[in-house]
């Protein structure tokens, strides 16, 4: 596909009328329909307008070959402004594999992929799943302590953090030009979105086996039977059965667990207490007698007094991933992007970047190693 057929299909990927695109870009409507249909070529210019507009980069435009849609899979699609929201996940996730491109340090995705000839799957498949990805990837008795590093550093999973409503969802995708991705909320905090990178991580690690290779919608919301995998993936992944059991053990007087040891073993496993409240219910911890119900209403009494017992130290989502910042400062500093680049890339004041490249390094400035 050339430009042409680029640029309509980032307009409606972007969900925009011509009218809308011209409202924003000051492109006469005459204009925008010539350049999707062919009839002339955008200037360099007004070509990238169009690609801040349809948040792509130029290069998108540029690429010769077939459009892979991008599908974005939500837990619940947001009802207001989610194709905005997309467009900059997207964009975002262009940008970190330009980068990788740039730097030539492009991590290839490592997930135990499930294969689409699996066949049905089932709760048993999703525990046994986690503790494969669990003992795959090194993750210890508290994976939630080192998941999202390992996702970014190891896996080459982009993780992205936005602001989007509800607040309980999160999405992720999959694509053949930048690989696997995720995005989380950046309000919700570091023992919530830990869920959330455990429950999206089911998505990407079952993608094929859920998603269907004809599908021809840009997103999805997951449905109810594949929310529930993917929870009960979460659970198994960061709470280990017998790691769960030693904590609970261990917290135990006189046969009682109050609600502050609760909030002291979600504190170890950095994991919400009503994770753990669900966990050791089905773990089958408490009482014959405690029923669903009462267990939901220990979870609401929990949530009540979180501002008294749950005083974790909290760490603010990350405007960019690690990795991608570091690439970044590569990629200003060897000369492969100019500084408006990476002001856009970064979201920084042009003024802001000197600091960046103010301390030129030297090879006299490099770490001596002994040979291999």
């Amino acid at each position: 596909m050339g430009i042409s057929e680029r640029l309509k299909y980032a307009r409606n990927r972007s969900v925009m009328t011509l009218s809308q695109v011209k409202e924003r870009t000051d492109i006469g409507e005459s204009s925008i329909s010539e350049f999707e249909n062919g009839k002339r070529e955008p200037s360099l210019s007004q070509l990238q307008v169009l690609a801040n507009t349809y948040r792509r980069s130029v290069a998108f435009f540029l690429t010769e070959g077939a459009i892979t849609p991008e599908i974005v899979l939500w837990r619940e699609k947001p009802a207001i402004g989610c194709e905005e929201v997309e467009s900059v996940f997207i964009r975002l996730c262009e940008q970190y594999h330009n980068l990788e491109l740039w730097t030539e340090e492009e991590l290839p995705v490592y997930l135990p992929m499930v294969p689409r000839s699996t066949g049905s799957w089932n709760y048993m498949k999703s525990e046994t799943l986690a503790k494969q990805v669990r003992d795959d990837l090194n993750l210890g008795d508290r994976p939630g302590l080192s998941l999202l590093s390992v996702l970014e550093e190891v896996c080459g999973v982009k993780i992205f953090h936005l602001n989007f409503e509800p607040s309980g969802t999160a999405a992720s995708t999959l694509s053949d030009s930048f690989g696997a991705a995720m995005l989380l909320n950046e309000d919700n905090v570091r023992w919530r979105r830990n869920f959330d990178l455990a429950h999206e991580l089911f998505h990407l690690l079952t993608w094929h086996l859920f998603r269907k290779g004809n599908d021809e919608a840009s997103s999805f919301a997951a449905g109810e039977i594949e929310e529930r995998f993917a929870n009960a993936f979460a659970s198994h992944l960061l709470l280990p059965d017998e790691a769960v059991r030693s904590a609970f053990g261990n917290k135990l007087r006189d046969g009682k667990l109050g609600y502050l040891e609760i909030y002291d073993i979600a504190r170890q496993f950095d994991v919400s207490a009503e994770a753990i409240l669900w966990r050791l219910f089905n773990l089958k911890l408490f009482a014959d007698h405690i029923k669903k119900e009462q267990v939901q209403e220990f979870a609401q009494n929990l949530k009540a007094m979180s501002t008294v017992f749950e005083e974790r130290y909290d760490t603010k989502a990350p405007k960019r991933p690690e990795r991608y910042q570091m690439l970044a400062i590569k990629a200003l500093r060897s000369g492969a992007m100019s500084i408006g680049r990476f002001a856009e890339y970064m979201e920084v004041p042009r003024h802001k970047v000197m600091k960046y490249i103010q301390q030129e390094v030297t090879d006299d400035q490099e770490v001596p190693l002994a040979p291999a």
